[in-house]
């Protein structure tokens, strides 16, 4: 049976995932113990190795400066350490964190200051993955969804009704004013075929359509 040009695009279809578009900083205490964490986007080892160094240096005087980051559109690269915690205790559980928030291309740093009491390997655990948890809830996360960008070329008496159509639709199209009137939207993957058949239709037939190839873009 012969494969149609939608069934193989299909097949490499990808899922959203999120990213971080501002970085954010939390902090819990357990037991007289401060854990402080850092959260930063990376696209790249190195910008996530920079940035722990970073903390590193500014929290020069700390017992512990943990991490853990997750790079690529398929969290290809992950990485973690414990820095001097008992194994198992700090850099995987804020690893499970970052997996199970479903963001890609981030770097966590969590600091100890070291309070005077033991917490245990559970105690630990526990503390590092709420401090992580900590950091990114107070960061500003953003979907990235795979889908196209498409080009709409118009008349006056159509971009009415194509602003209306997109609009129900809650995309954000930029609109640029000459002598015809050009359109630009990123649209989700399943949404595509749809558009595209309602912007002919509203403009009967008038407008002229051109779409992208298939890219990961910021839904707003």
């Amino acid at each position: 049976m012969e494969r149609t040009e939608h069934d193989m695009e299909s097949e490499h279809r990808l899922e959203p995932y999120k990213i971080i578009a501002y970085g954010g900083e939390g902090e819990i205490e357990e037991k007289k113990s401060r854990f402080i964490a850092h959260v930063s986007a990376a696209d790249t080892e190195e910008e996530a190795l920079a940035f722990i160094e970073a903390m590193r240096k500014k929290y020069w005087d700390a017992r512990h400066n943990c991490y853990a980051y997750v790079l690529g559109e398929q969290a290809q690269t992950l990485r973690f350490s414990d820095d001097g915690e008992p194994a198992g205790t700090a850099g995987r559980p804020m690893l499970e964190v970052l997996m199970n928030s479903g963001i890609r291309n981030l770097v966590v740093v969590v600091t100890r200051y070291f309070g005077g009491i033991l917490l245990g390997t559970g105690g630990l655990v526990r503390a590092y993955t709420k401090a992580a948890q900590a950091g990114l809830a107070a960061s500003d996360v953003r979907t990235m969804c795979y889908g196209y960008k498409i080009d709409v070329v118009t008349d006056y008496n159509g971009i009415g009704k194509i602003q209306y159509l997109l609009g129900a639709r809650k995309l954000s199209p930029e609109a640029d004013y000459g002598e015809q009137v050009q359109v630009k939207v990123m649209v989700p993957y399943e949404e595509k075929d749809a558009v595209v058949h309602e912007v002919t239709e509203a403009t009967a037939g008038r407008a002229e359509v051109t779409v992208s190839d298939p890219v990961y873009f910021m839904r707003e």
